[in-house]
C-alpha cells in the first residue's frame, strides 16, 4: 500500500465501514476533525482507492432469498485462458454474490443466494455443471448466519 494512513484515517475508515450512511458532520465529530477537514480526508481516501464504494446490507430472507449456499468448483484445466473464461461466466451469474479463486483441492468457491432450493438446483444443473471446463461441484447449504461483518478488522478504536 503506497498511501500512508494516520490514526485519524483509520478512525474514518472504521466509522464508514460500520455505517456508510453516517453524515460528514457526525463522522467529523467522532474522529475529532472539523467537517471540511474530514470531508477532504474522505475524498483523499476515495481517490486513493481505499474506499471503493458504498453499499447497503440487505435482509436476504426478508426479501424472499431464503437460501445461501457455498459451492466448491474444480476445473479440468487451470490454464489462464480457462480460468479467465470461467471468471467471465461467474460475472454473468446474478445468483453468485461472491467468488474467489482458491489454492488447493478446489479452484473456486462461490457464495450463492437464491430464492429457494429449486432455484438453486436449477442453477447448479443448468448453468454451473454444464459450463465448459467444470470438472467437479460440491455444494454446502447454510443453516443460519452466525456473523456478518464485511470489510477488514480495523483495530483502531474511535474517540
Amino acid at each position: 500500500m503506497s498511501v500512508q494512513l494516520d490514526t485519524i484515517d483509520w478512525r474514518i475508515l472504521k466509522e464508514l465501514q460500520s455505517s456508510g450512511r453516517i453524515t460528514n458532520v457526525t463522522l467529523a465529530h467522532r474522529v475529532g476533525l472539523s467537517s471540511p477537514a474530514c470531508l477532504r480526508r474522505v475524498r483523499a481516501l476515495e481517490e486513493a482507492g481505499l474506499i471503493s464504494g458504498y453499499s447497503v446490507l440487505l435482509d436476504e430472507p426478508g426479501l424472499g432469498f431464503s437460501l445461501t449456499a457455498y459451492v466448491m468448483v474444480g476445473l479440468y484445466s487451470q490454464s489462464e485462458t480457462e480460468l479467465h473464461a470461467f471468471e467471465n461466466l461467474i460475472l454473468g451469474w446474478p445468483m453468485v454474490r461472491e467468488a474467489y479463486m482458491l489454492s488447493g483441492e478446489h479452484d473456486f468457491i462461490l457464495k450463492c443466494v437464491a430464492e429457494d432450493l429449486g432455484t438453486f438446483q436449477d442453477f447448479i444443473l443448468n448453468e454451473l455443471t454444464s459450463a465448459t471446463n467444470v470438472e467437479s461441484v460440491k455444494t454446502f447449504l447454510t443453516i443460519r448466519r452466525v456473523k456478518r461483518e464485511p470489510g477488514v478488522p480495523i483495530a483502531v478504536a474511535p474517540r
